[in-house]
């Protein structure tokens, strides 16, 4: 049977490390136990992909990590978070060209199952509005944001605010607006460039300079995503979802001894709400119920129409065999969630109140775990 190979893609914003952040490490633990517990062999291979790129470009660094590290003999599982489930998804399909020419890598007849993450398999309203002049504007401070929590650990309070106050009603901003967006971020680039090393810069260079996957990920463009990228009958597709209400005000009280997560929380709260933005002609769903029918399985409560990660529309993220859904945030769901945990390794740099926690992260990974073994077997 030889040794499994589980590839894990990272979602926007993608990196496998960030100094000493490292993207998929409690999932890829997560794997490995479980593994291990039922006497199997794993390889797991964490693809390091160009932050924002198209998916065509980063589904061809998963096509080049799988012809490097595979020996031909056991089973093949990709495994992708928000964007890299749609990388996943794009390398597993009979119609897959990512080098220009259909091609049938040596290796596709390995793929046994294909998951994903909280995946915008039906689009984002958040891409929309990335792809605007102030959207552009606020995925670049929030990237700068990121990596200033990531590195710093506690970034510089009163710029940090300043930056957050900032904002306020980004949907309508303007000139003025976003001008002091700018001027802050820059600011924060400039404290991140004297205490931090060159792959700072480079990952933010990154993001201004391509953006493709921001554009790709919108509901329209998602429309013929769907249309071109057909499923392998050969190959087993799963999923997990989540979402988290928006935090109310009051709630907020319990993090003022936590400088940061109180900051990010109207963050959370911001992007929550554009991720709520439906689009009448576009809806960020299956037709029907589908979604709602595999959902209704996981949740005792009403599902809200707009119920969101604070990323991705929870509807959007449902495709194969829903094996976990629950309350958790965009980032939850990769093991970076609230709790007491003191390890350069854990930081929940995106704090949303979902009350996700150990014994969630468990479950979801029971779930895709008994789902890569099943798809092993036949």
């Amino acid at each position: 049977m030889g040794v499994s190979r589980i590839y894990l893609s990272p979602g926007l914003f993608g990196f496998s490390t960030l100094g000493s952040y490292h993207y998929f490490c409690h999932v890829e633990a997560g794997l490995r136990r479980r593994y291990q517990a039922v006497g199997k062999g794993v390889q797991v291979h964490i693809i390091d992909v160009h932050p924002t790129a198209s998916i065509r470009r980063r589904g061809r660094k998963l096509v080049q990590v799988i012809d490097e590290t595979y020996d031909g003999h056991g089973a093949i599982h990709l495994v992708g978070h928000s964007t890299g489930g749609l990388d996943a998804r794009l390398v597993a399909s009979p119609t897959m060209n990512v080098s220009g020419a259909l091609t049938t890598p040596r290796w596709a007849g390995a793929i046994r199952s294909v998951t994903t993450m909280n995946t915008p398999h039906f689009g984002t309203p958040l891409a929309s509005f990335f792809a605007t002049l102030s959207g552009q504007r606020l995925l670049y401070a929030l990237s700068a944001l990121t990596v200033a929590v990531l590195k710093l650990g506690r970034p510089p309070l009163a710029l940090t605010s300043s930056l957050v106050a900032a904002f306020s009603g980004i949907e309508k901003a303007v000139g003025v607006q976003l001008r002091l967006i700018d001027t802050l971020t820059d600011k924060l680039v400039r404290v991140l460039d004297s205490a931090t090393a060159d792959e700072t810069a480079q990952f933010l260079r990154l993001i201004r300079e391509d953006q493709g996957a921001v554009i790709q990920l919108s509901p329209e463009s998602m429309d013929l995503f769907q249309a071109g990228v057909e499923n392998s009958d050969r190959v087993y597709y799963q999923s997990v979802a989540s979402y988290a209400p928006s935090p109310g005000v009051v709630s907020w009280a319990k993090y003022v001894v936590r400088p940061w997560a109180a900051l990010s929380l109207p963050v959370f709260a911001m992007l929550n709400r554009l991720s709520g933005l439906e689009h009448a002609r576009y809806p960020c769903k299956p037709p029907g119920t589908e979604a709602d029918d595999k959902l209704r399985a996981y949740f005792t409560e009403p599902l809200p129409d707009l119920a969101n990660d604070g990323v991705v529309p929870i509807r959007s993220q449902v495709w194969g065999d829903l094996v976990w859904a629950g309350r958790g945030d965009h980032l939850d769901v990769v093991g970076h969630f609230s709790d007491d945990r003191d390890s350069k390794d854990h930081v929940d740099w995106l704090s949303s109140l979902s009350g996700f926690d150990a014994a969630r992260f468990d479950a979801m990974l029971d779930g895709i775990v008994e789902g890569l073994l099943q798809s092993e077997n036949g």
